[in-house]
């Protein structure tokens, strides 16, 4: 009996442990835990925590805190957070990890093609990555080249004007073409996004522009980008040369800017709002001239060869007018009432984020509200932005983007004209004692000093751009094939960029300058843009390592296409009919527009090898072609290659102090497509004595015939760039330096012809251009422990431009003449030097034309600081200086003639003259005086925030609200600079290559202070 029992419960449990076998074998884990800062020990949000080798995982929640539902035993869990270094551990019931602070960011993972990313410590380039906070986090910016400026290292970015909507130049390591485009490719979530700066038509009524044309780069609008919400950005990374951008082919001829906007993830839906209230002041005021009766005299008498005044009765008609205007207490500050407004700045944000296991989300909203600092001049912006990724299958992988802008800016009239209606322009030659205020009956007095009342202008007439776009993308992602070894996925990405932009420039016929003949008798501007760009891509890659895992292979391999079509059509009616605006109301009417409509393809392929992240070289080649080109379906071949080596992983490294030493190399070619209508020659409907015809056409900007070249090709760039990188004691230190040579060859520039032919000039390639120059940067972690932690960051950067070959006589471009100072192109020469004329023996007569200055700085930094004070302080700023480089100040020169300058009866020199008069006596003779030094050192950004800690949350509103901030901020605090006028960062022409360094009376910069707080639920 003894022995059947025994053998009984054995059979029992004999069959037991065969059901049981399995579940033990697949045994599952609830894993939970918290994330920490090493450093501080304060809970980490946001940190994402995955199960190595699948697709679950779920991220931290504002205290830091996470769970995971059936873990498989003995899987991999891994930690990963932007700015810190990742970690990997074995799953348990309890995990609580302690990121450390990756102050070098080595572990950042960069992208560097059109489906890759490599970390940043095997990458070979020196591409800049700016993060969320570092883009905003200090301070909000009106828009996002905004917020790149003094951080983006390798960049000149200028402002064009300081309205309510911006207007910026970017500038990547120098100028990369002379006729062509040198913007940066700009693109988001794998759309590429339009950038233009589109004329509303002003020159009708300014005639900044005395070719003729409708149009000007002179108009002072903003540029597209200024579209996109900078609080929806995750990340910025800039692929500032050729060697880097290579494989985005002919459209990189001036870097790529990579976008990567904010996208949910797996966890607790999150709830976030923030509200900033702030103002804005003129940064800077010059003053106004203080009159007397003797410098009423003085100024406006006119003497005859014998030193006799001829006019006395018109001087005397002022001094009257000086006293009458005295003793009433009518001295008006114009400057002060022009640009001494306060503007009102509120931003509302709203997002929503978070996802499950198949399907995360990122919503957002925006309202933003800007007054100007001139009275009817502001910004208004809404925007939408839905964000999804969705995980169909182990093997399909979904993502959609998209964002919707509305938007409305009033600009003002400010920049130059030759009518005497812009605001700067008419108060340059109006004294204070005019009276240009209304009377009683709301009637604005006629200006007897300018051919406007500036004050009638700002109240009556408009300049609006209003904007509608819709930025979308989808990428579908397909893995093809994945074993432990291999992974073969296929991408297929769709972007669109489409907006309408509407420009409305009125001016009524009861405008001083619009009446009695003195302008156009009313002016109704139209201008309706429709703009449409649409991308496609698709791409293979494939990742493969050896069974020792010591070789990975990355092979990337697709085509993309892109189509651009830009429809302007401009309507200008002058002769208005009363207060009538429609265009059909006026008594002469004409239509201006321009299409452009583009094509391009592309292919590329591009290998990647990884020796145990000790050497890391990659090569890759892009094809193009263009509908821009002469040959159409010629494919033109960019090549890339580069090469990194990690010294520190190689087992000879015996040094326990250096974190990295990586020495690197690369070498890429990029293009810059014609001009859209290089190869074409336009004609245009003629009727003469009753017959219709055809006539050559007048195309170009300087009015004349100019003759297409059927065998343009597009501008090439080549260039070299080697550098290296080090850190220190756990990264807290590290330094980087870098050299870069480019040259832009078969530059793209108009020849004069024989006029025998019949036109005036051609089309044609001839020239290169070189570009060198050194980046360095020091970020350091001085101090660190738990109550207080310092992060400090420099870069220093300079670039030096040259003309190597010029396969045309050289010319001016940009400025206005020699008598003024203009820029020059010239073999073996700058092609931002400004030239004018000069007295070089002293004799009081020009000596001909002479190199005055040159608009590129010699150099340039940065200081960023970062402090953290009991954990829940923080102390932000950003210091920039900008050593040397020149400007064009022509407000000065226009203030001078008029009298109305602050400084005109200053006598700096000692000789009895007074300063104006010094300086207008050298008009016809030198122009060194308006060629002037707009070195400057300012507080780019500061912030002050407070974090109130989860425990205080958590007992005050019982977990419903997780994080709270509230700050104070501030941009262009304080700028240091000899530069006489309101901002050294200027520029009248616009985001055109050339003359972005011309002052003509701009729109004033602003320093902008602001409340901030944000709430998370």
């Amino acid at each position: 009996m003894i022995i059947r029992h025994l053998r009984s419960q054995l059979l029992i449990s004999f069959f037991l442990l065969v059901l049981i076998a399995p579940q033990l074998a697949f045994a599952q884990l609830n894993v939970k835990g918290k994330v920490t800062d090493a450093g501080t020990n304060e809970p980490l949000p946001g940190v994402t925590v995955t199960v190595k080798g699948s697709t679950k995982g779920t991220s931290t929640d504002a205290t830091g805190e996470y769970s995971l539902k059936d873990v498989p035993s003995g899987s991999q869990l891994q930690f990963v957070s932007i700015g810190y270094k990742p970690q990997t551990v074995t799953a348990s019931e309890t995990v609580n990890i302690k990121l450390i602070e990756d102050v070098a960011r080595l572990e950042e993972v960069v992208v560097t093609g059109l489906a890759t990313s490599v970390k940043r410590s095997n990458l070979a380039n020196a591409v800049a990555t700016i993060s969320s906070k570092e883009l905003t986090g200090n301070a909000p910016m009106q828009t996002l080249d905004g917020a790149l400026n003094g951080k983006l290292v390798g960049a000149n970015i200028i402002s064009s004007s300081g309205a309510p909507g911006g207007g910026m130049s970017v500038r990547l390591r120098g100028l990369t073409s002379i006729n062509s485009g040198m913007q940066p490719l700009y693109i988001v979530d794998g759309v590429m996004m339009d950038n233009s700066s589109i004329s509303g038509g002003l020159n009708v009524v300014t005639a900044a522009s005395r070719n003729g044309s409708a149009t000007s780069n002179q108009d002072n609008p903003s540029n597209r980008i200024a579209d996109l919400n900078p609080g929806d950005i995750e990340n910025v990374e800039v692929l500032k040369g050729a060697s880097a951008a290579a494989i985005y082919g002919a459209l990189a001829s001036s870097g790529v800017i990579i976008i990567t906007t904010k996208r949910g993830t797996q966890g607790k839906t999150k709830v976030s709002f923030s509200q900033d209230l702030g103002m804005a002041k003129a940064q800077k005021l010059l003053g106004v001239r203080q009159w007397d009766e003797n410098k009423i005299q003085s100024f406006f008498q006119t003497v005859d060869d014998d030193g006799n005044v001829t006019n006395q009765p018109a001087v005397d008609a002022q001094k009257s007018a000086f006293r009458t205007a005295s003793s009433a207490g009518q001295i008006y500050d114009y400057e002060q009432e022009m640009y001494g407004e306060t503007g009102f700045l509120t931003t509302s944000a709203l997002s929503v984020s978070g996802g499950g296991e198949k399907t995360s989300f990122y919503l957002s909203g925006l309202y933003q509200n800007e007054e100007g600092i001139i009275q009817n001049s502001g910004y208004q912006k809404y925007s939408i932005r839905a964000n999804v990724d969705h995980r169909i299958s182990n093997r399909f992988n979904v993502q959609l983007t998209t964002n919707y802008i509305n938007s409305s800016t009033d600009r003002g009239l400010t920049n130059n004209d030759n009518n005497s209606v812009s605001y700067g322009v008419a108060l340059s030659s109006t004294p204070t004692y005019a009276n240009l205020y209304p009377n009683a009956s709301g009637i604005f007095p006629n200006n007897p000093y300018s051919a406007s009342n500036p004050l009638q202008t700002r109240e009556l007439m408009t300049n609006n751009e209003r904007v509608n776009r819709f930025v979308g993308g989808l990428s579908l992602t397909t893995f093809i094939q994945q074993n432990n070894r291999s992974t073969t996925k296929l991408i297929l990405r769709g972007g669109l960029d489409y907006y309408n932009l509407y420009t409305k420039g009125i001016f009524p016929n009861s405008l001083q300058f619009q009446s009695n003949g003195n302008g156009t008798d009313g002016a109704s501007i139209q201008g309706n843009t429709n703009n449409l760009n649409t991308n496609y891509s698709a791409m293979l890659v494939n990742t493969y390592s050896t069974s020792d895992t010591k070789w990975n292979f990355t092979t990337s391999a697709g085509a993309t296409a892109e189509n651009f079509d830009q429809n302007q059509i401009l309507d200008v009616a002058t002769k208005l009919i009363g207060t009538q605006t429609n265009v059909n109301q006026a008594s002469a009417l004409t239509a201006v527009q321009y299409r452009a409509p583009r094509k391009n393809r592309g292919l590329f392929i591009q290998e990647e090898v990884n020796f145990s992240d000790r050497v890391i070289v990659t090569g890759g080649v892009r094809f193009d072609k263009s509908s821009d080109n002469g040959d159409v379906n010629k494919f033109q071949a960019f090549p890339k290659g580069s090469i990194a080596v990690n010294l520190q992983n190689f087992d000879f490294w015996k040094s326990n102090s250096i974190t990295q030493l990586k020495l690197r190399a690369a070498y890429g070619e990029s293009g810059n497509f014609p001009p859209f209508g290089s190869k074409f020659t336009s004609f245009s409907a003629s009727n003469i004595g009753g017959q219709g015809g055809t006539l050559i056409g007048v195309i170009n900007s300087q009015g004349s015939v100019q003759q297409g070249n059927d065998e343009i090709k597009q501008e090439r760039q080549k260039e070299f760039e080697t550098g290296f990188d080090l850190s220190f004691w756990e990264s807290r230190v590290s330094f980087d330096a870098t050299y870069y040579n480019k040259r832009a060859f078969d530059l793209i520039f108009t020849q004069n012809v024989q006029p025998s032919t019949g036109f005036v000039q051609k089309v044609i390639n001839g020239g290169t251009l070189q570009n060198q120059g050194v980046e360095l940067g020091l970020t350091i972690v001085p101090f660190t422990s738990p109550n207080f932690r310092w992060n400090f960051r420099t870069a220093y950067w300079m670039n030096r431009a040259k003309m190597l070959e010029l396969d045309i006589p050289a010319f001016n471009v940009g400025g206005f003449s020699n008598t003024l100072g203009s820029f020059r192109i010239e073999e073996g020469k700058s092609p931002t030097q400004i030239v004018g004329l000069d007295d070089i023996d002293g004799d009081g007569a020009s000596d001909g034309v002479f190199v005055l200055g040159n608009a590129e700085p010699k150099f340039q930094m940065n200081f960023i600081n970062d402090f953290t004070i009991y954990k829940n302080i923080s102390l932000n700023f950003t210091l920039h200086w900008k050593n040397k480089g020149d400007n064009i100040n022509l407000s000065q020169f226009l203030n001078d003639l008029g009298g109305t300058s602050h400084d005109y009866d200053s006598d700096a020199n000692g000789n009895g003259v007074p300063d104006a008069l010094d300086r207008i006596s050298t008009v016809g003779v030198s122009s060194r005086i308006f060629v002037q030094d707009a070195s400057f050192f300012r507080l780019r950004d500061i912030g002050l925030y407070y974090t109130f800690t989860p425990n205080v949350l958590k007992n005050a509103f019982n977990g419903v609200v997780s994080g709270i901030k509230v700050g104070v901020s501030a941009t262009n605090l304080f700028t240091i600079t000899n530069y006489d006028s309101y901002d050294p960062e200027v520029s009248n022409f616009g985001s055109a290559g050339f003359s972005t360094n011309v002052e003509v009376t701009p729109y004033p910069s602003s320093r902008r202070m602001f409340f901030h707080v944000s709430i998370d639920f």
